[in-house]
């Protein structure tokens, strides 16, 4: 049975239910692009204090060198700050993080949180090849805190096969709204994209939240916000651009939230050492191909 919530856990979550939460979202996704001097530092240095993130690995580590929040967010790392698996056959972890939920899919239910699981067809929105694809297959749930790196990448190499926006809620994703909210991660607003390399068919998907000003992906650029609110697949990039290797950025989060792994049954293990809880950097070896 689900965790029993405190008061302030459950006064957390009711007011999550009343809040205008797009309007929110499209307010934050303005302030965090504002290019005014004055305004743009003084968001900088109040996360900078409350947050600490590490800008030892960013390629700018000068916090209020960047011309807006959502860049400085943003920021790119260098180029030797991740390095990828040396094993070809090794599962790249896409994102900085913690794990929050790994392991088997239960036929078609995911574990969200102790007590708590969603199914694939409502995380996919009905996409039935997908569904199908992935029944009794592996999940990984990675989430994202606000001093985490908030780029994206790719797992395992691909071509990207379709993508999906989903529309939906956007509560907050963090521990205490996983343990109180059914389904979260299946009503949240959230991007879905679906990839195939050399057989082993792969879902990525990035899940909204409270405050996420936007997620974008490198073909689809800014997806959310978005008007109308509707279930939408999103146009496919020409065809040389729809391949990208393993560790190749997909994707941002301007502002944090959680990705979504999913694999098909008997093609992958997961690595035994990346259980719930477990802090991660994007580059690990998050589990393995296999044979």
């Amino acid at each position: 049975m689900p965790p029993t919530l405190s008061f302030g856990a459950r006064a957390f979550i009711a007011l999550q239910h009343v809040l205008p939460q797009h309007a929110i979202s499209r307010l934050v996704l303005r302030a965090t692009r504002s290019t005014a001097p004055g305004f743009k530092n003084a968001l900088i240095r109040s996360f900078m204090q409350g947050f600490k993130p590490d800008m030892h690995d960013a390629q700018e580590p000068n916090a209020l060198a960047y011309a807006s929040f959502n860049e400085f967010f943003t920021r790119a790392l260098r180029a030797d700050a991740r390095p990828l698996p040396t094993d070809p056959n090794a599962l790249a972890c896409p994102v900085d993080g913690t794990v929050s939920e790994i392991g088997p899919i239960d036929d078609n239910r995911l574990l969200q949180a102790k007590g708590r699981h969603y199914t694939l067809e409502a995380l996919l929105a009905g996409r039935t090849e997908w569904v199908e694809r992935f029944r009794g297959g592996q999940f990984a749930t990675i989430y994202l805190a606000p001093y985490n790196y908030h780029r994206i990448h790719m797992a395992w190499a691909g071509r990207l096969q379709e993508a999906w926006y989903v529309p939906g809620k956007l509560f907050s994703v963090n521990r205490v709204t996983a343990d109180g909210v059914a389904s979260l991660f299946a009503r949240n607003e959230r991007i879905a994209c679906f990839f195939e390399e050399a057989g082993l068919y792969h879902a990525l998907l990035l899940i909204g939240a409270l405050n996420v000003g936007s997620m974008s992906t490198v073909w689809h650029g800014d997806v959310t916000p978005r008007r109308p609110r509707t279930l939408t697949r999103l146009d496919a990039p020409a065809e040389t651009g729809a391949h990208l290797a393993r560790g190749a950025e997909m994707g941002r989060f301007n502002m944090g939230s959680t990705v979504i792994l999913l694999f098909p049954p008997g093609r992958i293990e997961w690595n035994p050492e990346f259980v719930s809880g477990r802090i991660v950097r994007m580059g690990e070896t998050l589990g393995r191909r296999l044979p």
